[in-house]
């Protein structure tokens, strides 16, 4: 027989199971990893402008300055020059020979001669040879490198620089110490220079460097001897309480003739003591 009653249809309730709750200690754990990403995140930037600017900026910090303005022009002086090297590029004498900085006429220029114990400025020999034609009082520096030793650079640049009287004294640009060596003797390689060069020429050479260089590494009463040309940018006078003789007071100097920036320098007192300095007056 065939059952006509309906049959009951039993339907479950579905049951919504609540997400379990996260203990406390998980939650603590979670935010305490989230902040451990931040401050490790923080930590590694943080070293890496220290990084950047203890390897970069701070051992060439008085170069980035140009960045941040134009050139200024320390007033109570009259004797101004320049220095160049390749980076100035092909100069137009012509045109430079009537530039003015601050109403003053240039006076002296001094050029890249040599580096280390191998490399010429490629534009050394004209630079020097026009500088002279053009009626400037001129000068030659060497660029130091921690490469090669004091007395294979002295030489190199003996070799390849011909200064003669009227010439300002050679230059030392020295703007590195190298790590593997203590100040001392940092100290003694450069006097190693300077000795070897000052008897080929018997007038003491022109020590060039910044303001807090010459503080932490030459600042030993025997470099006093040595006229001194001090970097120092973008302050109205000078911090360097021992006697100095040249100032490189900006990077961002404009003049006819020459494209793009040059270093604008003055000299510490006259014209006459300007003269003085040179080989052969003094």
């Amino acid at each position: 027989m065939i059952n006509n009653r309906k049959r009951k249809t039993t339907r479950r309730k579905a049951v919504h199971r609540r997400p379990a709750k996260k203990s406390i200690g998980t939650s603590l754990f979670g935010w305490r990893n989230k902040r451990a990403w931040w401050i490790g995140g923080i930590l590694v930037s943080v070293a890496y402008v220290w990084a950047f600017y203890y390897f970069f900026v701070g051992p060439f910090g008085f170069r980035w300055r140009a960045l941040y303005g134009d050139a200024n022009y320390p007033g109570g002086y009259e004797i101004r020059g320049i220095d160049i090297s390749h980076y100035q590029g092909e100069i137009d004498w012509d045109r430079l020979q009537n530039a003015m900085i601050e109403k003053s006429p240039v006076r002296f220029i001094v050029m890249k001669a040599t580096e280390g114990s191998s490399k010429v400025d490629p534009s050394f020999n004209q630079n020097f040879s026009l500088a002279r034609e053009y009626g400037y009082i001129r000068g030659a520096y060497h660029f130091w490198s921690n490469k090669s030793s004091a007395r294979s650079q002295a030489y190199f640049f003996l070799k390849n620089v011909p200064l003669e009287e009227g010439d300002l004294p050679p230059v030392l640009d020295v703007e590195h110490k190298p790590k593997d060596k203590t100040i001392e003797e940092f100290q003694r390689d450069v006097l190693t220079w300077l000795h070897i060069v000052e008897d080929k020429y018997h007038v003491k050479p022109i020590i060039y460097t910044y303001y807090k260089f010459k503080m932490n590494y030459l600042s030993s009463p025997v470099f006093d001897d040595y006229p001194y040309w001090i970097a120092h940018y973008y302050v109205d006078k000078i911090e360097y309480k021992g006697e100095w003789k040249f100032w490189q007071h900006t990077d961002a100097g404009r003049l006819p003739g020459i494209k793009g920036y040059v270093d604008f320098n003055i000299y510490n007192g006259s014209f006459y003591d300007l003269k003085k300095l040179t080989i052969g007056n003094e």
